[in-house]
């Protein structure tokens, strides 16, 4: 007994027309989206302040419009968290939107997540709920089940517990369908998108095929996608997306903690890969609460530096500027040399020295930061202009992570017929500690290297969790693994990745996958929202190790 989930929507905003895709390209029994990240809940929270009624994702409504006919035919049910922070709202909306279609749909929805009554200053508190809410839903008949913050795996744990007649105890069970989970969560990051070795250019990536996993009882999988949408999957694809935006070797969640280094993957035909082996235990006694607040207003302004005197340019103008910035909270200048030496163009003979100010002010970071920097434009250095001025200062978000016991949400799924039922607390908890720190394998033998960027034999994939970045890194061999384990310390982290010199960092080695995984804790600041870095969401922070060089042995090469 097979039960085929596909994934139609990995973040808010993503293809539209994957909803359709999936439904019309093969068998499906479920359909989820996932269109929640920790910014998007700040976005929701924001509309929500305009607008009571609002707070849910309206592209997921849109897409019902055009698909729900369709899935009813089919018999495809739907899952999504699309509900965000009004999920009860969006339930509504899409019954009113069955009834004028003509179609006798059960649309569910579970809630429950909302706590922000409980933290005073927050725009939105919510705790990342479990799968059983989503599964009483689908037992008692529900064809739609909208949920608000569950964790994203938790799509694929309520229909596989339903579907199945799993309880909360059989936690290898769970923990197999949370590794399905994680791998669909993100779309198309497991059929190619994003994917570190993209160049080789034996696939054809230019519009990806969703992917969906064919779950078994015992909790075992294949991951895989219609026939005939491009992209493709196979053990690189989906250890990248295991990879991403985890930390530890055990993944905690609200049904059960998946030990990630159990998982065992293997090729199970062209564009078929599957999972097996892993291993679950109770979860821990709480439950992780995103938080969302104001943090106060952000503006930025990027000078453009051309020419000679670059370094000299940089100093006058962060000297010019100082004044205006002496009462702002958060000054940050950052100068990015994209210029060469004797250019054949005046963009690439161009610097980029870029200004970040925050503040609870808007003032500060508004007219008073865009008075100074416009002044300039006749008093400053030679060839002196901006990519664009600045603005009167934006509204940022902050987002932190507390943690609350099982009883402390009123899990509840809302059926179709108006009955609240009840989901019970996870009754066997286990605290999380982190397992022993597997051996390493039996290093290469001696012999000739070559400087060369690391990325030729590893990939990888780096994400975010709050002010924390992941960086998975993987060999795709045996013997690339033998080196890599042994060669990729955290102090060689810190060397070839200088940012994270100062910071506290942790490996996690997961041999089965032959990887590595390192969390670089606070190199994001207060997350996403707040625009620490460059690259606030670390998406890139991966590829910039894979760039960098290192003596490889040439046996590798």
């Amino acid at each position: 007994m097979t039960l085929r989930i596909g994934n139609a929507s990995g973040f808010y905003g993503d293809r539209f027309d994957a909803m359709r895709e999936m439904l019309t390209g093969g068998e499906l029994d479920v359909l989820t989206g996932d269109y929640l990240a920790e910014l998007t809940m700040l976005i929701l929270g924001r509309d929500r302040l305009k607008d009571p009624g609002a707070g849910y994702a309206r592209t997921f409504l849109r897409q019902l419009e055009e698909c729900l006919g369709l899935a009813h035919e089919r018999g495809v049910r739907i899952v999504a968290n699309a509900g965000g922070l009004n999920p009860s709202g969006l339930a509504d909306r899409i019954r009113e939107l069955a009834e004028r279609l003509g179609l006798p749909v059960r649309v569910a929805h579970v809630e429950g997540d909302d706590l922000t009554p409980g933290h005073p200053g927050a725009l939105a508190a919510h705790a990342y709920l479990g799968g059983f809410g989503i599964a009483a839903c689908l037992r008692e008949g529900a064809d739609v089940v909208v949920t608000g913050r569950v964790t994203d795996a938790a799509l694929v744990t309520g229909p596989a517990a339903a579907h199945f007649g799993w309880s909360p105890t059989d936690h290898d069970r769970l923990a197999g369908a949370v590794v399905a989970g994680h791998v669909l969560e993100c779309g198309t990051q497991a059929t190619g998108g994003n994917y570190a070795f993209f160049s080789e250019g034996r696939h054809d990536l230019r519009r990806p095929g969703f992917p969906l996993a064919e779950l078994h009882e015992d909790g075992t999988a294949v991951i895989t996608k219609h026939p005939g949408t491009g992209g493709f999957v196979d053990v690189g694809t989906v250890t990248a997306q295991l990879l991403y935006e985890t930390q530890g070797a055990r993944y905690a969640g609200p049904d059960v903690t998946a030990r990630l280094d159990t998982v065992r993957l293997t090729q199970d035909g062209p564009d078929r890969v599957r999972i097996s082996g892993v291993h679950g235990e109770a979860p821990p006694p709480t439950l992780k609460v995103g938080l969302n607040r104001l943090g106060g207003f952000r503006n930025e302004v990027t000078f453009v530096l051309t020419g000679l005197d670059i370094e000299a340019k940089a100093a006058l103008v962060r000297e010019q500027m100082s004044p205006a910035l002496a009462k702002a909270a958060h000054v940050d200048w950052d100068l990015v040399r994209t210029d060469r030496p004797d250019a054949g163009t005046e963009e690439t003979a161009s610097a980029l020295l870029r200004l970040v100010v925050r503040d609870t002010n808007q003032e500060i970071v508004g007219r008073a930061l865009s008075g100074a920097a416009v002044e300039l434009a006749l008093a400053s250095y030679p060839g002196f202009h901006v990519l664009a001025p600045p603005g009167k200062g934006s509204p940022y978000g902050v987002f932190e992570d507390v943690y609350v016991p099982h009883g402390a949400v009123n899990h509840v799924a809302v059926l179709h017929d108006g009955r609240r039922v009840p989901v019970a607390p996870a009754q066997e908890t286990a605290v999380l500690d982190h397992p022993p720190t597997p051996p390493l394998p039996e290093p290469l033998p001696e012999g000739p290297t070559r400087r060369a960027p690391l990325g030729l034999i590893a990939g990888a994939r780096s994400g975010d969790k709050g002010g924390n970045a992941n960086i998975g890194v993987w060999a795709r061999t045996d013997e690339a693994w033998r080196w890599l384990a042994h060669t990729l310390t955290v102090d060689r982290l810190r060397e070839l990745l200088p940012e994270t010199r100062e910071l506290n960092v942790v490996r996690h080695g997961l041999p089965h996958l032959r990887a590595l995984n390192f969390v670089v804790e606070g190199i994001l600041g207060e997350g996403v929202a707040a625009q620490h870095r460059f690259d606030p969401q670390a998406k890139a922070l991966g590829e910039w190790l894979r760039s960098r060089h290192l003596d490889i042995p040439e046996s590798l090469l």
